[in-house]
């Protein structure tokens, strides 16, 4: 039977993910938080008003600025502090709730990443708005079975992270849950319907340790399976808890 081993979200875009062990999942809804913040370029029109999704080529993200692997963030939602580090030593910290913070935020990635950004880069956030790479509100979910087969045909070890999904299951058959579109499942008490496949891009290809471009996955991928997709996208449907050890009931 198919169990949960990981659960991530990711405060902000484009950075570390934070571990979970349990979390709430509201029907239409993200994991709380996941993708709250993102750095929009200079030259991205976004209005907090009127939240709009935007493709993610409007930020700062992995696939074009691989450099985000480097650091490591902590968000701390209680007082609103994003802290960066690097190899153990903060480099900066600053209240995502405050303009002075936001701004000292904003210059330490103007002064990390120079050229990559277009214009003065500023944080955005709107209230019950994700981030996400697709417009509708989902859970990101990853077969670890998948990973391994195709562990076999790039004859490496894959960090997981590399694909930086919400949940990480175990125990069923790999590349099973490309079968999984249009179905429903249960996780925990939560119960999703599965939206689509997920399409890998370049980002996959960025070591989450090293920010070294040290695999070609999505290449490798349509070579080997004849398609890029790894993971689906879900919609929660029913609300519940989800926690690490929590069986999955797949499509039957």
């Amino acid at each position: 039977m198919p169990t949960i081993t990981h659960i991530y979200r990711y405060p902000f875009k484009g950075m570390s993910p934070e571990a979970l062990r349990r979390v709430s999942l509201e029907v239409g809804q993200t994991i709380p938080l996941d993708r709250r913040f993102a750095l929009a370029h200079g030259t991205t029109e976004f209005d907090p008003q009127a939240p709009q999704h935007l493709p993610k080529t409007h930020f700062l993200m992995r696939m074009k600025n691989e450099r985000l692997a480097t650091l490591q963030s902590v968000y701390d939602d209680s007082t609103g502090m994003l802290h960066i580090s690097q190899n153990g030593q903060e480099l900066v910290q600053g209240d995502l709730q405050d303009p002075d913070g936001r701004q000292t935020l904003e210059n330490f990635f103007i002064e990390y990443l120079g050229a990559d950004i277009r214009g003065t880069p500023k944080i955005v956030q709107a209230p019950g708005h994700s981030f996400s790479d697709v417009a509708a509100k989902v859970i990101s979910c990853i077969n670890l079975a998948s990973i391994r087969d195709l562990e076999k045909v790039i004859v490496t070890s894959i960090d997981p992270l590399r694909f930086r999904a919400n949940v990480y299951f175990d125990g069923a058959s790999a590349w099973s849950e490309l079968d999984w579109v249009g179905k429903s499942f249960t996780m925990g008490t939560a119960r999703l319907q599965v939206l689509k496949a997920i399409e890998r891009c370049a980002a996959t290809d960025v070591n989450p340790k090293t920010a070294v471009r040290d695999l070609q996955i999505p290449q490798t991928l349509l070579k080997t399976y004849q398609h890029r997709f790894l993971g689906i996208y879900a919609h929660v449907i029913e609300e519940g808890e989800i926690a690490v050890n929590d069986t999955l009931h797949a499509p039957v």
